[in-house]
């Protein structure tokens, strides 16, 4: 599992490395009953605290995106298919968002826009 941590980022790191997690099990990344590093060793491995580290698997579990078994770990638990689809759709339209932002500052028509989505569309 690859987390990336920044230091430049205005977001505290429990939130980095919980979203990126989230991230890799919408995706499909991490399926269902998939065992997550240890607490202890993902802080070692990314040297921070334990205790951001468990802060960050404590948001997961409240979430319901992981389960944590005590004496045996954390496990990535089981969706329920509709809100993963909600998720997945919020995630989209967060992008989709930024992508107009970028659109109106390059001064692109909506009809350029929709040529481009044709075409990324054909191309997959």
């Amino acid at each position: 599992m690859k987390i990336l941590i920044s230091n430049s980022s205005n977001e505290p790191i429990y939130e980095q490395i919980s979203s990126q997690i989230k991230s890799m099990i919408l995706k499909g990344e991490l399926i269902e009953g998939e065992m997550l590093p240890s607490i202890r060793g993902l802080a070692r491995d990314l040297q921070i605290s334990v205790i951001t580290t468990k802060r960050a698997y404590d948001e997961l579990e409240r979430e319901g995106f992981i389960e944590s078994v005590q004496g045996k770990g954390s496990y990535v638990a089981g969706q329920n298919k509709e809100l993963m689809r909600e998720m997945k759709l919020k995630i989209i339209e967060e992008q989709l968002q930024e992508v107009v932002k970028e659109c109106n500052v390059l001064g692109l028509s909506y009809q350029e826009v929709i040529e481009m989505l044709r075409i990324l569309f054909e191309e997959v």
